[in-house]
């Protein structure tokens, strides 16, 4: 069997390479708050990841990087069991990453609305006056942010945009993230979840532009029970705001490193992903574990 190595770690993910066309990458339970990755991991939320992206690569109707999550087809991994990959790994195709955060917004909330109170910037220069927290958008925004390998992520404008990977290649990627949001948001709709806002990666693989990375997921997505969705005040969410939440109440100035997150914290989030799994897929978590793990 082929020895994969270690090419690189992101805030949550551990990359190898398998051979010239391919890699395997591995979805770890360590969680980020504001781009600084936390000292304590949330059980099984790689799982989620992983099992949450491959439900909406099989959805999705746009090329994307996945090959296998069947650990029989993945080389050995030092460090790592096929116990311990099973359900957490894929096999992916290479990909040349387009450096931009692809950000789709349909609710002014989080960052954007921040941004909104302090008088405006890239991501709510078009909006109109007088909205509302959580207000539903007149239509979804693209918002694309650079993508940084330390500390905060930075949102440019649409100029800054296209000058970074070239008006053809931005108009692309603005078309291709406004469809996948509005798919994923109609999908959400039916399993009465309202998706507020999401990100999105792409890579160029023998020069066709592919989805990469993890899609419409809790870290990379807000997703909010649609019964509780009220314009003006908070709304909760399935997803990492519930352990942003508990480390602003620290008075955390979200430079590194960050305060620990309390055990009642770390049980809460694991909760919140696995159900958000479940009311997504319609599938329970437990029954996701034993069929990677028959695999």
């Amino acid at each position: 069997m082929t020895l994969a190595h270690h090419l690189d770690s992101g805030k949550v993910r551990e990359i190898f390479a398998v051979d010239e066309e391919t890699l395997l990458i591995v979805a770890t339970d360590r969680i980020s708050a504001y781009d600084v990755v936390l000292a304590d991991p949330v059980p099984d939320k790689g799982r989620v990841l992983t099992g949450l992206s491959v439900h909406w690569f099989d959805l999705l109707d746009t090329p994307d990087h996945l090959l296998s999550t069947d650990v029989a087809d993945m080389p050995d991994v030092a460090g790592w069991d096929r116990e311990a990959l099973a359900g957490r790994a894929m096999l992916v195709r290479r990909a040349e990453v387009v450096p931009l955060e692809c950000v789709v917004r349909g609710y002014l909330y989080g960052s954007a609305w921040r941004e909104y109170t302090a008088g405006g910037g890239p991501t709510t220069a078009d909006l109109p006056v007088g909205m509302a927290m959580a207000d539903r958008l007149p239509y979804p925004v693209f918002t694309p942010a650079t993508k940084a390998q330390e500390g905060h992520d930075e949102n440019v404008t649409e100029s800054q945009a296209r000058q970074l990977v070239g008006d053809d290649v931005y108009e692309e990627l603005r078309r291709r993230s406004i469809e996948l949001y509005l798919a994923g948001a109609a999908y959400a709709e039916e399993r009465e979840f309202i998706l507020a806002d999401t990100k999105f990666e792409f890579g160029m693989a023998e020069g066709e532009l592919i989805l990469i990375d993890e899609v419409l997921t809790p870290d990379s997505s807000r997703y909010w029970p649609a019964g509780e969705w009220r314009p003006g005040s908070p709304v909760p969410s399935y997803d990492k705001q519930f352990v942003r939440d508990a480390l602003d109440a620290q008075g955390w100035d979200h430079s590194p490193p960050a305060p620990p997150l309390s055990t009642e914290t770390i049980t809460m989030t694991a909760e919140l992903y696995r159900s958000c799994f479940e009311l997504l897929t319609g599938g329970t978590f437990v029954d996701y574990l034993a069929a990677v793990r028959q695999q």
